[in-house]
């Protein structure tokens, strides 16, 4: 069986083109994509809508802000009230950008940025600073080799599935 893609190719080229130049707006995206105003500005509906699109807002540098440390905190919890406490207590701390509950080792992990080494530390403390957290184990990153990203998954999500020989 196979699935019809989510996106066209049209769908694929828009959000490049916005993904590369954000504030292009859809007089000059049509332009540049040859299509009308009026089909840029339906497709992008259509994408938010199915929630492809999720945000228009900026992204932001942590580092440029004055947070150049990242580190990636595993975290063990106690389960009884499920993962909602910790959550919450998270979500409170500025520091704290995600939070994925993940299987394997720890049950949180938890994307953190600091001021330096020393700050991380405080970050942690108050990550731990919490009676459903039983254990953090952070790892540091030294070099980011490749931020989020999202174009080549658009891409082949916009190619014809492949047919079976």
């Amino acid at each position: 069986m196979t699935r019809r893609p989510r996106i066209d190719a049209l769908d694929a080229r828009l959000i490049a083109t916005f993904t590369e130049n954000p504030d292009i707006g859809v007089l000059g995206a049509s332009r540049r994509l040859g299509v009308a105003r009026g089909t840029v500005q339906a497709r992008l509906d259509r994408l938010q809508e199915r929630g492809i699109i999720r945000s228009w807002a900026p992204q932001i540098d942590a580092g440029a802000l004055g947070y150049p440390v990242t580190a990636f905190c595993t975290l063990e919890i106690r389960q009884r009230r499920g993962h909602a406490p910790v959550v919450e207590h998270l979500s409170a701390i500025p520091e704290v950008l995600e939070i994925h509950s993940i299987t394997g080792v720890g049950d949180l992990v938890v994307r953190v940025v600091a001021k330096d080494n020393a700050d991380l530390g405080r970050v942690i403390d108050r990550i731990i600073d919490d009676v459903h957290v039983i254990r953090a184990n952070t790892s540091m990153c030294l070099v980011s080799h490749l931020d989020h990203r999202t174009g080549p998954l658009v891409e082949q999500s916009a190619s014809p599935p492949a047919t079976p020989s």
